[in-house]
């Protein structure tokens, strides 16, 4: 199979993860696995430790939660599939680290935080650009709801909806999960369904 990028979409709980473990072992040859969750509480290691339970344990794994496309210039192994999962994560951790500590935040630490959320999914796309490998790009979609009451949580919306734009725009393929079924936004090749 040629080299290709396919953005999943969906929202929490929606199966992306799976269909993208299954578009990986369909490609066939080793997989990279780009996790970028961080173990910040007891919810989320249990997360994270379930996430690990459902990968094959041949995956090799790229812990990145910030610099993927550093560390991936520095880590990728030649392997036939990377999967990142997920951009979700990758844009909260940046966002937040971007922020000043106090959480406080006026229109130029948002530009500022942006920018580097920006920065961050081009240099990932850069990378993507320069590998052989299959990409594939789990996000959530998470601006189909109410406007958020809070700043940051509108900060956020916007820095992920950019950044699903910037992924959808170079992704030669575009799926979005709805309740376990994917759904082809964009691209001419269907694969299948998780478990089809």
């Amino acid at each position: 199979m040629g080299k290709r990028v396919t953005l999943i979409l969906g929202g929490a709980r929606s199966g992306k993860s799976d269909f993208a473990r299954e578009l990986a072992l369909r490609n066939g040859g080793p997989v990279l696995f780009v996790a970028t969750a961080e173990p910040g509480d007891e919810e989320m290691r249990a997360r994270i430790e379930a996430h690990r339970r459902e990968r094959p344990r041949s995956w090799r794994v790229l812990e990145a939660p910030r610099g993927v496309g550093r560390l991936l210039t520095a880590g990728y192994g030649g392997e036939a599939t990377v999967l990142v999962d997920c951009v979700t994560m990758l844009v909260s951790n940046v966002l937040l680290t971007s922020l000043p500590p106090s959480g406080a935040f006026g229109v130029a630490e948002a530009q500022a935080a942006l920018e580097a959320v920006r920065r961050e999914i081009e240099e990932l796309l850069d990378v993507v650009a320069r590998h052989p490998a299959r990409y594939l790009l789990v996000s959530n979609e998470v601006g189909m709801g109410v406007v958020p009451e809070n700043a940051l949580a509108r900060l956020y919306r916007d820095a992920l909806g950019w950044a699903n734009r910037l992924l959808a725009a170079r992704a030669h393929e575009v799926y979005l999960l709805v309740a376990g079924i994917p759904v082809r936004v964009k691209g001419t090749e269907f694969h299948g369904g998780a478990g089809a």
